[in-house]
């Protein structure tokens, strides 16, 4: 049987920084509310596919371990006296089968160049994303230039640069010459290492005004969304009709494989719609017999749960139901109330109101009720 190859993160936290200023050394620095370290960490922590994080740090920065919790996201090694080194004794570390080994100042890496580098792993030994030269490169000295280089062909190295790890681990003990990163420790012991697109935005702080750019690139941008829902359900027998949680007596009930709550069914899907995750038949198909007579609170639960784990908050609800009868306007309040304690809103970001179709068409024929709701989502710093 297949199984997907582990993914360790080697985070490299132990240089002094000293170009970048501040009192700390760059990567225990506060930028966006967080340590540039934290940042970095976060890229990992979030991404499906990284299984283990080393992070490697100077001894003289034990404290920083302690005092923000961080050992609770990784397995901390103590770096060497050069990066190499740092590197090194963060791959005895772990066992994975593959490792990323990135530059805690670098906070700004999109996840997708990640991405990019493990899917490249697949098929070659070594991957790091790299941008082609644009600009025009001069050779120069003490303040002069001395000569115009040709820019075909170079690029500048990012990372993370990825490897299998018993291939770069093998590279690092047979390495003796000073390097400037992990493709060069790979290339002399002769493994090929590929370039894959690498991203503007992951940029390595190293100058004190790098900070105020990270920090642009570090804010959340805000992400509203906006669904919709529309549902209907047929009346059959029954004593009473669930609408928006609330039991209403009626002469006739709804018929539905659930407990037919129209209102409830149209805000769930109209949530779904928002966060482009398909309808409330794909989450509980109405063939599963487990359904069958189900509260529908378990639904819009189920579609509020999942907003939250995508980071998203709900900020307002609106749902219409159509129907002659039964009459909603006693009951709207009480219903407000249920939909806005499932949904853990305040009452007054949740509407509830009725209208007739002027007793056309089925719902004017009382052959059953209709519902439509819109929703409001929004994911950032004002959320």
């Amino acid at each position: 049987m297949n199984t997907k190859p582990t993914v360790a993160a080697i985070i490299v936290a132990a240089g002094r920084g000293v170009r970048a200023g501040g009192e700390v050394p760059k990567q225990w620095q506060q930028i966006a509310g967080k340590t540039v370290v934290e940042h970095t960490l976060d890229l990992f922590v979030g991404h499906p596919r990284v299984s283990e994080i080393i992070l490697v740090i100077a001894a003289a920065d034990r404290d920083w371990i302690t005092s923000l919790n961080l050992d609770a996201h990784a397995t901390i090694a103590i770096g060497g006296e050069d990066r190499a080194t740092s590197v090194l004794n963060g791959l005895m570390k772990t066992q994975a089968d593959r490792v990323l080994i990135h530059d805690a100042a670098r906070c700004c890496c999109p996840i997708e160049v990640i991405t990019r580098v493990l899917d490249t792993l697949d098929n070659s030994e070594g991957a790091a994303p790299a941008l082609p030269a644009t600009d025009a490169l001069w050779t120069g000295a003490e303040g002069v230039v001395t000569g115009v280089q040709d820019r075909t062909g170079l690029f500048a190295a990012q990372t993370p640069q990825g490897f299998h790890r018993t291939a770069i681990l093998d590279a690092h003990h047979a390495n003796t010459l000073p390097v400037a990163d992990d493709v060069e420790v790979a290339r002399r012991a002769g493994l090929d290492v590929a370039i894959v697109q690498g991203d503007a935005r992951n940029m390595k702080i190293t100058t004190p005004a790098d900070f105020a750019r990270a920090a642009k690139l570090l804010e959340t941008p805000m992400d509203i969304r906006t669904g919709n829902g529309f549902d209907v359900h047929r009346f059959g027998d029954g004593d009473h009709v669930m609408l928006c949680g609330v039991k209403v007596p009626h002469a006739r009930g709804l018929q539905g494989h659930s407990d037919a709550d129209v209102g409830m069914h149209t805000v769930t899907d109209a949530i779904y719609g928002a966060l482009c995750r398909g309808d409330i038949g794909q989450h509980f198909p109405p063939s599963d017999p487990q359904w069958k007579g189900a509260e529908s609170h378990i639904f819009l639960s189920h579609a509020c749960t999942l907003a939250r784990d995508m980071g998203f908050q709900i900020t307002h609800v609106d749902c219409t139901l159509i129907c002659e009868f039964p009459k909603i306007g006693p009951v709207a309040q009480a219903m407000r109330a249920r939909m806005a304690e499932i949904m853990s809103l305040d009452i007054d970001r949740v509407s509830v109101k009725a209208t007739t179709s002027e007793r056309l068409g089925f719902t004017g024929r009382g052959e059953g009720i209709a519902a439509l709701a819109t929703v409001t989502l929004i994911k950032g710093a004002t959320a």
